[in-house]
């Protein structure tokens, strides 16, 4: 079979000039052509019609799937020469549209650690607890990764711990009482201690306390000693060492009533002398130029024996009559007064030192304010025979009832008084009552230390305003140097 026109169809391996090639598979014959090799006839070219025509613009290809790679023994069969276009398969349906998925929000990076170096330079900052939280949460993860700045770390928050402790260095001024409480509660006393004597023991131990941590220069501290004389205040300056001499001088007032030695010796002064004229025979002893200090044992050994010798005295001498100038008061309210005055003047001492100081425990607040409430009747008399209360406005019986006051002392220690306003004598009944006062148990003491003003003491007010008037200054005018 021939090929096309000037062709031979059979291929001479030996002619150079055959342009077919005996190794390409394309150029070997079908079965019908014996096997011999054919040739597809020369196509001319498009430069032979013409300039060439500007190229259209590119139109972006479509991805055409490879077809599968055959290899050089795979022959290919020959394409017909006519070939009836297959029909075309249906196209497969077209996925329904989804919706637009949520562009996510921007995340931002995580920030990388600050250096080993800065984190080491918060150590300090840290262990003070000046660093802000993202500081502080920085140098914590950094001290579970790093031994050495966590040993550091622990070394300045001991360190921190010393400048800045918790808790005081001095004992509590009421160790000692809660360690007897404790202890009596366990193993009562052989020998108690009468429970009116109890708040003079407790506050001489307080002060005693205080007085134990002050050194040479605090005793010579000034200390103003205040009080309320007639219609107006009075003063005095002295040291710390003269407060406590003056504890001491009025105190020898109960050990002279139970028979013990005068703490005074040879200054005493002559025949019977009250609390001032005492104070001031003490003060010019010290002038002799002893040490600040020495008035300390003597006062402290002074009140061990009165709480002494009335814990073995019994009940009976808790009636013995105790002279305070023109004023006797019974043993079990000396003790009381004394108590009073031993809390009021460490107070002083502990102002002038800028010392914290605490109240009395409750209880014996309540009994001090419950002194000072039954003495307010004798004051009122005393008050109106100087002239400087208003008269009685009715004449009672002693024992009947009259017109009253009724005293409301609120807080820790507080109650309720009702105080007769026409007679020491006279019975105060709330059914009589025609004027209130309230005050809190802390002002009403300082009240009646002379600490507060009459006219400045912040008290709830209701009634006839000469009898409120009248208890408030009567209130001041126990108070004494």
């Amino acid at each position: 079979m021939n090929g096309p026109e000037g062709w031979d169809d059979r291929h001479d391996p030996q002619d150079p000039h055959d342009p077919r090639d005996p190794h390409d598979p394309r150029g070997q014959g079908g079965p019908h052509d014996g096997g011999r090799p054919r040739i597809p006839s020369p196509r001319t070219a498009a430069e032979d019609n013409g300039p060439l025509p500007d190229a259209p613009p590119p139109v972006p290809e479509t991805p055409v799937p490879e077809a599968p790679a055959t290899s050089p023994e795979t022959p290919v069969p020959e394409a017909p020469a006519r070939e009836t276009p297959a029909p075309e398969a249906p196209a497969p349906e077209a996925p329904a549209p989804q919706p637009p998925a949520p562009v996510p929000a921007h995340v931002p990076a995580p920030a990388s650690p600050p250096p080993h170096r800065i984190l080491k330079s918060l150590l300090g900052a840290w262990a003070l607890a000046a660093c802000s939280p993202e500081e502080t949460a920085a140098v914590e993860e950094h001290l579970t990764d790093c031994a050495p700045c966590a040993d550091e770390a622990l070394r300045l928050r001991d360190a921190v711990g010393l400048l800045h402790p918790t808790d005081p260095l001095d004992l509590d001024p009421l160790l000692r009482s809660r360690v007897l409480e404790g202890c009596l509660g366990r193993r009562p006393a052989r020998i108690p201690v009468p429970a009116w004597a109890a708040p003079y023991d407790a506050e001489a131990a307080k002060l005693d306390a205080l007085l134990s941590d002050m050194g040479e220069a605090e005793w010579r501290t000034p200390v103003r000693l205040r009080w309320f004389e007639d219609e107006r205040p009075a003063e005095r300056r002295t040291t710390v060492a003269g407060v406590i001499g003056h504890l001491m001088a009025v105190d020898g007032l109960v050990a002279a009533a139970l028979g013990l030695g005068d703490p005074l010796g040879a200054a005493a002064p002559p025949g019977p002398a009250g609390p001032g004229d005492r104070t001031e025979a003490c003060w010019q002893a010290m002038a002799d130029g002893r040490a600040p200090h020495a008035t300390r044992a003597p006062w402290r050994d002074q009140s061990h024996t009165l709480i002494r010798t009335v814990s073995f005295a019994g009940r009976g001498v808790a009636e013995l009559a105790v002279p305070y100038g023109d004023v006797r008061l019974p043993l079990r309210d000396s003790f009381l007064d004394r108590a009073f005055e031993c809390w009021v003047h460490a107070g002083d001492i502990a102002d002038a030192v800028d010392y914290p100081y605490e109240a009395p425990a409750a209880g014996h607040l309540h009994l001090m304010v419950d002194l000072a409430a039954r003495l307010l009747p004798g004051a009122l008399a005393h008050r109106r025979r100087a002239g400087l209360a208003a008269p009685p406005q009715h004449l009672v019986e002693a024992g009947a009832p009259g017109r009253t006051l009724h005293l409301e002392v609120e807080g820790c220690g507080g109650g309720h008084w009702y105080i007769p306003l026409d007679s020491p004598g006279a019975l105060g009944t709330p059914d009589r009552t025609v004027a209130h006062i309230a005050l809190d148990s802390i002002e009403f003491c300082q009240l009646a230390a002379g600490h507060v003003p009459p006219e400045e003491a912040a008290a709830g007010q209701y009634g006839e305003r000469d009898a409120i008037r009248d208890v408030l200054f009567a209130t001041a005018s126990l108070s004494r140097l």
